[in-house]
């Protein structure tokens, strides 16, 4: 007979590991699985360093989530006995009118966010390794920063061991079925049953929720790192993560941390959809170019030579709000976030929403927005 579990979570990435942790620390008989390693760089969750920031331009509904995430986020650190995180301050930047700098200094003046408004020559002069446009301005915001994502990522899965979780790696999940109100779960190794069943799959997620198919799209994503020709301005202690907005596009970034180089990425690299089993995973000179480009226009002092480049991927959404909700057709099935790129800093209360989703059909957390039906309703 198949083993049978309280919750079974497909995918043990940011928001698989602390569900996982957030339903074993509750009582629950937990199985977790991954059909790569723990943590891997196959699908969205790795990069050694993510952004976290609390002025967040997409939407202020994000904020209190936010609020919650820092706390949950420090309560893993004291679990876990390490840092995870990391505060360097936050640049949100743009010209005026710009939705990067006018939506960060909305979600800052409704949530009483402390901040700052700096023009570009300003913010220079406070962090001289920026030389955005002169028409820009930026909301710096002093406790925004970065997430340890790897780390992170082993934290909540050590953690949901130490409370009787049953995570096994590089097992794949073929597809899984209803049975009255629970599932079974067929991998290439056995086949389990629970009563309820989180997918949080990534970009592969459409491959185990059909209905998703045309609501979700894979797009491949690069990184790189330079080595900063003045290193000391690209500390984490005098460099703050930035989000900009400039004529070339949307870019993110990074100090120096860990790794030797300056890290960069574009929003939407090259805007490539994927088949996430299929993706081009090695860098070409085209990928390079985009970023030293940026880097060397507005970063000048950080485009030194490449010291390394990665591939990730997106799964976008059409408004680029995430998915949390339950499967519309099965309700012990919940959906786990394709988070359009900008979803791990939220991973920490995502697990909580998702335990809260599994144990009681709700959230005391506002998830109006990352409904399902906002995106499957037909227009009358």
């Amino acid at each position: 007979m198949a083993k049978h579990f309280d919750v079974i979570v497909v995918g043990v990435g940011a928001m698989g590991s602390a569900a996982t942790y957030h339903l074993a620390r509750r009582g629950k008989k937990v199985l977790a699985l991954e059909r790569y390693s723990i943590p891997n760089e196959m699908g969205s969750s790795h990069g050694i360093t993510r952004i976290i920031r609390l002025a967040y331009y997409e939407h202020p509904s994000y904020v209190p989530l936010l609020i919650r995430a820092y706390e949950l986020w420090r309560e893993l650190e004291q679990q876990c006995s390490q840092q995870l995180l990391h505060v360097t301050g936050s640049v949100d930047s743009g010209p005026p009118g710009s939705p990067t700098f006018e939506g960060a200094r909305v979600s800052c003046t409704i949530y009483d966010l402390p901040h700052e408004i700096l023009t570009s020559a300003e913010l220079k002069k406070r962090f001289p390794g920026y030389a955005l446009p002169t028409d820009h301005h930026a909301v710096y915001q002093p406790e925004g920063g970065f997430l340890l994502p790897e780390r992170c990522i082993i934290a909540h899965v050590t953690l949901a061991q130490s409370h009787g979780a049953d995570v096994r790696a590089c097992e794949r999940v073929l597809g899984w079925e209803p049975t009255g109100k629970g599932v079974q779960v067929v991998t290439n190794r056995a086949t389990y049953e629970a009563d309820r069943l989180v997918v949080a799959a990534g970009a592969w997620i459409s491959q185990l929720v059909t209905c998703l198919a045309a609501l979700v799209e894979p797009e491949r994503q690069v990184l790189a790192w330079f080595q900063p020709l003045r290193p000391e301005l690209f500390s984490s202690k005098r460099f703050p993560v930035f989000n900009v907005i400039v004529e070339e596009g949307r870019f993110y970034g990074f100090p120096v941390f860990d790794v030797p180089g300056f890290k960069v990425g574009r929003y939407h690299h090259l805007r490539e959809s994927v088949d996430p089993d299929k993706m081009l995973r090695e860098f070409n000179h085209r990928d390079e170019n985009v970023l030293r480009g940026f880097t060397k226009r507005y970063f000048p002092a950080a485009a030194g030579p490449t010291m390394a480049m990665k591939t990730c991927m997106f799964t976008n959404t059409a408004d680029e709000h995430f998915i949390l909700d339950f499967h519309p057709k099965y309700p012990q099935v919940v959906i786990a976030s394709p988070c359009s790129g900008h979803g791990f800093k939220f991973s920490s209360v995502i697990g909580e929403i998702l335990a809260d989703l599994v144990e009681n059909g709700n959230t005391r957390h506002d998830i109006s927005m990352h409904r399902l039906d906002r995106l499957t309703a037909r227009p009358n």
